[in-house]
Formats: C-alpha cells, sequence, structure tokens
C-alpha cells in the first residue's frame, strides 16, 4: 500500500511541476509593468488568453499619495475615453507567431495612443519584453515587465 501512496503522491508533484512549467512558457498570469524612463513600477496587468489571442487588463496602479488614485483615460479617443484605468484593457490582439506574440494593440493610458505592439517572453518566462511601435518595431520603445508570482 505505501509504494502506491509514494507513486501518488509523485504523480501529483511531477503534474503540478509541469503545470507551473508551462505557465511560465506563456504570457498568461500577472505582470508588473515598469516604466521604461523611470524604472519604477506603474501598473498590475493580468494577461488572458480569449480564442488564441492575447488581451492585458490593467488590475492595480501603483500611483503616489498626491495622484488620483481612480484615473480615467482622459486622452483616449475611443470607446476608453473617460473610462477608469483600472480594468481597462490594453493590450488585445497578440497572437503566438513562432518565439514572439506579434499583431496586437497597445494602449498607452497615460497619452491616449494606441499602438501596435509584439512581446516575447524572456528569462525562462519571468520577464516579457512588450514593445509598441508605429509602422515598424524598429520606431518604437520597449518595456520589460516582471511576471508576478
Amino acid at each position: 500500500m505505501r509504494p502506491l501512496i509514494k507513486a501518488g503522491l509523485m504523480a501529483t508533484l511531477l503534474a503540478a511541476s509541469a503545470t507551473a512549467l508551462a505557465q511560465n512558457n506563456s504570457p498568461v498570469g500577472v505582470w508588473k509593468t515598469i516604466d521604461d524612463e523611470t524604472g519604477k513600477p506603474k501598473a498590475l496587468v493580468r494577461i488572458t488568453e480569449e480564442n488564441g489571442a492575447l488581451q492585458g487588463k490593467i488590475e492595480k496602479l501603483f500611483r503616489g499619495p498626491n495622484e488620483d488614485q481612480n484615473p480615467v483615460c482622459s486622452k483616449c479617443t475611443d470607446s476608453r475615453k473617460n473610462q477608469p484605468m483600472v480594468g481597462m484593457t490594453i493590450v488585445s490582439g497578440l497572437k503566438k507567431d513562432g518565439n514572439e506574440y506579434t499583431g496586437g494593440e497597445i494602449l498607452d493610458p497615460g497619452a491616449g495612443k494606441v499602438y501596435k505592439s509584439k512581446a516575447t517572453l524572456r528569462d525562462g518566462g519571468q520577464k516579457l519584453e512588450v514593445r509598441g511601435y508605429i509602422g515598424a518595431p524598429m520606431f518604437g520603445r520597449s518595456q520589460v515587465w516582471q511576471r508576478e508570482q
């Protein structure tokens, strides 16, 4: 009987490890966005997959005590205009293309601008390089987001 219990425990541990490893091979999860200019955390974004495409919503903003804690996207020009930033979809349409996720869009809610985007997992799935650009990827800027545990 004991060998069966040990075998069951080993199988459970292996399955849990495989699940955790598989999750790190996908951008699905919660990410801490890091401002590429200041190096400071800006937000937590939850990335989900729906019909083969990734989308990301702001779950939390890191704001100073003198800043509006519940800002709206006053500079947005689409349906997100004057909508709360928390809960807002800022990443959409990214689809797996080899080692990258391409063909998507990303919103900069501070500027209200929408850019084409692509993303690449780095450091064993612990970092996500997100690039927003106009026209070609060389005409843009990148941020490296950190996976939240």
